[in-house]
């Protein structure tokens, strides 16, 4: 018996353009493109990280990613807005887990603030993100509207819900009165400190890497003497700082 010639016009094969996606999921095709931002953001966060923002090249993203530079810039029309989707995937996820973990938040503020610079001291010691505000600082001359993106989306709302924290803890009385706007800054400035001392010395001249995790428990003993009123929270009922030294 002669066998059967496929209706296929590529061949012997199946035609799988018109084979339907199992239980309701989109053709493999489909999945591929729909994924293709997603990993462009990821390469740019690797050649951004590598390279800098100023000497980064759109071509090496695109190699990374796997795809041509002309189908980059389907997804993304230039370097800038690129970095801001890299600015977006790689913060604000975490940045808006913070903004939840403070409004659902009931009882003392001081837990909660202690979970939060461990959360940001656990991305700045395990992931790359920590690379970004080292970029910012060093592009914000060359490229203003970058700086500003950042300023916008990530610092100010930072600075908002860490305000915001300290200001219910004045208003319960759990925290002693202060400065809302310098606090904040003096409660980020190691933190940023870690980030960039990290990205920059880290394996340098024989530089062992930062202990993130150790200098960020230093921070909550100190911020623990500077912000709490009650002389038993501030010392964990032991009379002692937690720093090595009795409190004053």
């Amino acid at each position: 018996m002669p066998s059967r010639k496929s209706d296929s016009p590529h061949g012997s094969g199946p035609d799988l353009t018109s084979v339907p996606a199992a239980s309701g999921e989109p053709p493999r095709w489909r999945r591929r493109k729909d994924a293709r931002p997603q990993e462009i953001v990821a390469a740019a966060m690797e050649v951004f990280a590598d390279r800098g923002f100023a000497a980064a090249r759109l071509e090496e993203v695109a190699a990374r990613a796997g795809v041509s530079k002309g189908t980059l810039y389907l997804y993304f029309s230039s370097k800038e807005e690129l970095f801001k989707a890299v600015i977006r995937a790689a913060i604000l996820p975490n940045l808006q887990q913070a903004e939840a973990l403070v409004a659902s938040a009931g009882g003392p503020c001081f837990p909660v603030l202690e979970r939060l610079l461990r959360m940001v001291a656990r991305l700045i010691a395990t992931t790359r993100m920590a690379v970004i505000p080292r970029l910012v600082i060093a592009e914000a001359g060359n490229f203003p509207e970058l700086a500003a993106f950042y300023h916008r989306e990530v610092i100010r709302r930072g600075f908002g819900v860490l305000g915001g924290l300290l200001r219910r803890g004045m208003e319960s009385g759990e925290f002693r009165p202060m400065e809302l706007d310098p606090s904040v800054r003096l409660i980020v400035a190691p933190l940023l400190m870690s980030a960039v001392w990290r990205t920059s010395f880290d394996g340098v001249d024989g530089e062992p890497p930062m202990d993130v995790a150790a200098l960020v428990e230093v921070h909550i003993a100190n911020l623990r003497l500077a912000l709490l009123r009650d002389a038993d929270l501030r010392t964990g009922g032991t009379g002692r700082t937690g720093v090595g030294e009795d409190a004053p």
